[in-house]
């Protein structure tokens, strides 16, 4: 039987929303207008967007503190730029983690003719002096790991350094893993991105989120064929 750790879900059907005919934004944690006492942040996780942008559209957003920015595609691509330089072209299958400054402008777009791009926005705060700079895009395979989670590692950051650690895994109904928290001040988020799952006693459904604390490990079962999953682990402390 599965011991039930210190939790607290977020359910996708109670997330803030931002929307125009050309997109839309669903907010986990407080975001923009979207205040509320109950989606806090999560240690220095503190926004996860899940976003769809219209054709040839973008949008640009002012960060205003010093934080990792990881892109996800989840349908489609998207095209990446900043006022720094970096610029990247991101499908679905891979993942873009820039570190970004105060202030700086980052700017995400649809370069599809026609058709809708979904992806997730995850920004961790960074320690301005310990982080290093730049960008890495990352490409992953869950179909080669099926009934497992994908460690998603950007050497060129250095991965050692990072103060979080991010995974991804796809799943085949009933198949199950043990997700083991690697330091013990560390706390898990997962998000439901397809299907279903169970993970340590709750159940989640797509877009659903977990936080997880006080605990070493957490057991992660789906209930649906294809369902897939992303686990971060971050820093309480």
């Amino acid at each position: 039987m599965t011991r039930q750790s210190k939790g607290k879900i977020f359910l996708a059907d109670e997330r803030g929303i931002s929307q125009a005919e050309w997109f839309r934004s669903l907010n986990t944690f407080n975001f923009g207008k979207y205040l509320n006492e109950y989606k806090q942040p999560f240690g220095d996780l503190y926004v996860i967007n899940d976003d769809t942008l219209d054709a040839g559209c973008s949008i640009r957003m002012v960060i205003e503190e010093y934080s990792y920015i990881i892109l996800l595609p989840v349908i489609g691509a998207i095209a990446y730029n900043d006022t720094l330089g970096n610029n990247s072209l991101i499908a679905a299958g891979q993942v873009e983690i820039v570190t970004a400054e105060a202030g700086k402008t980052i700017e995400i777009s649809n370069p599809f003719d026609d058709g809708l791009v979904n992806f997730l926005q995850v920004w961790v705060k960074a320690d301005r002096i310990k982080t290093a700079k730049g960008s890495c895009l990352i490409t992953y395979n869950v179909n080669k790991y099926m009934d497992g989670l994908v460690k998603i590692s950007p050497a060129a950051l250095g991965a050692s350094s990072l103060p979080f650690t991010i995974s991804i895994g796809k799943f085949n109904g009933r198949g199950e893993t043990i997700c083991h928290v690697k330091n013990n001040k560390a706390g898990l988020f997962v998000f439901v991105i397809e299907g279903a799952f169970e993970v340590q006693g709750r159940l989640l459904h797509a877009r659903d989120g977990l936080a997880l604390w006080e605990t070493g490990e957490a057991d992660i079962e789906a209930l649906s064929n294809e369902a897939i999953i992303l686990v971060i682990e971050i820093p309480l402390v």
